[in-house]
């Protein structure tokens, strides 16, 4: 098993990324953990978590199952596990210390009787069957999507899931009403013989299952590493300064992105250092309102009526300003600072007039050079040789009648006119 990013060797391991299926970049599997507890030596290895935690469907789906038989199981193992009235096939994502810090995190009590368990490694019968039921998921998906349109059920089927033993399948759908779909399950399971178990899921949770590349050009955030999905709202982008563009906020999902809730909270220890309350600014010019807050440069820019400059002030003059109109004074100017940018400004390069600047005397010069050179072609040929092109072109330029070779410097014989054409000189002059 290996991903698009790094071959595979003879024995069906990956011969680029070394992590036998399972690569940095999640593009083997989602929702990748580095184990960075792995390698660290135990005291009492009995007290040990003994709890495994099992990916499905390439880390879609992940869920923890207990190993009563404490089989040594490595990263990206394949093993067989309890299902509904079967088994499972899952790989294994995560085990030792860190499974026992997940199950924390999560409220999963580790000493849980009804936590299912691991059976066994994945045998060859239990593979064989486990891709026959996965080639099958993508013809239940199209069946199931017909059938679901054919019966007008107003919900979207995303993805379906597939048991190893192929005794059920998890239909996981979104919609945003309450969905009535108690005839189609009849349907599925007269269909596809097997229990039909249906799930609904968020929208973000579609997007995670889909994946995709986001806007800032790398894998999104919920199919790679994001499990716990926070509300956001346009608040944290009115306090980043971003603009409320809804195309520009929105990801794939159609909700406002999930970074918009990353760097919030830096963003909002450095707005406590600039004053409360300054949205305006007293002048004798008018009143000033506050624009934007730029926490980089420690500014504020203000903007005056009837006038389209921004004035950048410094908190220092913003207080100082806010104290004189308390004390019911008005400032004569705002005194904004200029801002300088440390990029150096390229010369415009000067309006040149070149008309009048263009002289014809180099073509002249050309033309006059070639003929020169024609000419001295013409003297340089040998006598002796014939002219071909005597009879072809005469020296003025003009083709030749039919006179075959005869040399145009042949002077020519004088013809008698005829009669009728001879002028009479004798003949009086007309009155």
């Amino acid at each position: 098993m290996g991903c698009g990013g790094c071959s595979t060797g003879s024995h069906q391991q990956p011969s680029g990324c070394k992590s036998n299926g399972g690569c940095s970049s999640g593009g083997c599997n989602r929702l990748n953990v580095h184990d960075w507890l792995r390698n660290l030596p135990f005291h009492d290895p009995n007290s040990s978590c003994k709890v495994v935690e099992i990916s499905f469907q390439q880390g879609s789906r992940k869920d923890y199952y207990r190993n009563p038989a404490l089989h040594p199981f490595e990263k990206g193992d394949l093993v067989t596990v309890e299902g509904v009235g079967g088994f499972d096939v899952g790989e294994v994502s995560l085990t030792g210390e860190l499974v026992r810090l997940q199950l924390k995190k999560k409220a999963v009590d580790e000493f849980n009787p009804d936590m299912k368990k691991i059976l066994r490694r994945s045998s060859e019968r239990d593979l064989e069957s486990y891709h026959q039921q996965k080639g099958r998921e993508r013809e239940v998906l199209a069946r199931s999507r017909a059938a679901a349109r054919q019966l007008r059920v107003p919900m979207k089927l995303s993805e379906v899931e597939i048991q190893a033993d192929g005794k059920k399948a998890t239909f996981f759908y979104t919609a945003d009403d309450r969905v009535d779909f108690r005839e189609l399950i009849k349907i599925y399971a007269n269909d596809f013989k097997l229990k039909v178990e249906m799930r609904q899921i968020g929208i973000r949770q579609e997007a995670a299952k889909v994946g995709g590349i986001g806007s800032c050009g790398r894998e999104l955030c919920c199919s790679t590493w994001l499990s716990d999905f926070k509300s956001v709202n346009t608040t944290a982008a009115r306090y980043q300064n971003l603009s409320i563009n809804q195309t520009k906020l929105s990801g794939q999902c159609g909700r406002l992105k999930c970074c918009l809730n990353f760097e919030l909270d830096t963003y909002l220890d450095a707005l406590q250092q600039f004053p409360d309350y300054a949205d305006s600014l007293e002048t004798e010019s008018g009143t000033a309102h506050l624009i934007k807050k730029d926490i980089f440069k420690n500014l504020m820019w203000y903007v005056l009526p009837n006038n389209t400059k921004h004035f950048p002030l410094t908190i220092q003059r913003v207080k100082e300003i806010k104290r004189l109109n308390r004390e019911g004074q008005k400032v004569a100017e705002l005194e904004p600072v200029e801002i300088t940018s440390g990029k150096t400004r390229e010369a415009e390069p000067a309006f040149v007039d070149l008309v009048g600047q263009i002289s014809l005397r180099t073509l002249e010069k050309n033309e006059r050079r070639k003929r020169d050179r024609d000419r001295q072609k013409q003297q340089n040929r040998p006598e002796g040789r014939p002219n071909l092109n005597a009879g072809q072109q005469r020296p003025g330029g003009q083709p030749g009648k039919g006179r075959g070779n005869q040399s145009p410097n042949r002077p020519r014989p004088n013809r008698p006119q005829p009669p009728g054409n001879q002028r009479n000189d004798n003949r009086p002059p007309k009155a």
